[in-house]
C-alpha cells in the first residue's frame, strides 16, 4: 500500500517542481519511475516506523501519512540535485522522522477514524506487544500470595 501518489505530490509540490527535479534528459517530462521510485522509498521508511507499533498494511491511510510521504519523497528528490535546493527539504524530512519517531512511541495518532470495524482497527506488532510496559501484578509485587 502506498501512502502518496505522484498526484498528490504534484498537488503539494507543484507539477513544475517535480518536473524540474525528474527532467534528467531536458525533454520538459518528468521522469514517472523517478517519482514513483521515490514515494517508494517513502513508503518503506514510513513502514520502518510503523511496523514497531501497528500491523502492516494499515486499513486506510490517514491524511498525515500521506504528508510524510510527500515530505520525505520530495527530499529524496532534492537530495540528487545541488547543496542549495535541499535546506527546507531536510528541515521537512527531519520534522516527518520525528513525527515517525513519535507515532512509533505512541506520542501521537494516526488519527484512524474510530469507528473502524474491529477487526479493522490496526493492532499492535507483535514487536511493540513484546515490548510493552511489565506487569503490574508480578511475582515482586505480589509477596507469597
Amino acid at each position: 500500500m502506498g501512502y502518496a501518489t505522484a498526484a498528490e505530490l504534484a498537488t503539494r509540490y507543484g507539477a513544475d517542481r517535480l518536473i524540474d527535479l525528474t527532467d534528467r534528459d531536458g525533454d520538459g517530462i518528468g521522469d514517472d519511475p523517478m517519482i514513483a521510485q521515490a514515494l517508494a522509498d517513502a513508503d518503506a521508511e514510513i513502514d520502518g516506523y510503523l511496523a514497531s507499533r501497528y500491523r502492516l498494511p494499515l486499513p486506510t491511510v490517514p491524511a498525515l501519512l500521506t504528508r510524510i510521504a510527500c515530505d520525505i519523497a520530495i527530499y529524496r528528490l532534492l537530495s540528487l540535485r545541488r547543496m542549495g535546493d535541499i535546506e527546507d527539504a531536510r528541515r521537512r524530512y527531519e520534522d516527518a522522522r520525528r513525527l515517525l519517531e513519535a507515532i512509533a512511541k505512541g506520542h501521537a495518532s494516526l488519527g484512524l477514524p474510530a469507528s473502524l470495524p474491529l477487526d479493522e482497527q490496526p493492532a499492535l506488532s507483535l514487536a511493540a506487544a513484546k515490548s510493552g510496559p511489565a506487569p503490574v501484578f508480578g511475582p515482586d509485587q505480589m509477596g507469597s500470595y
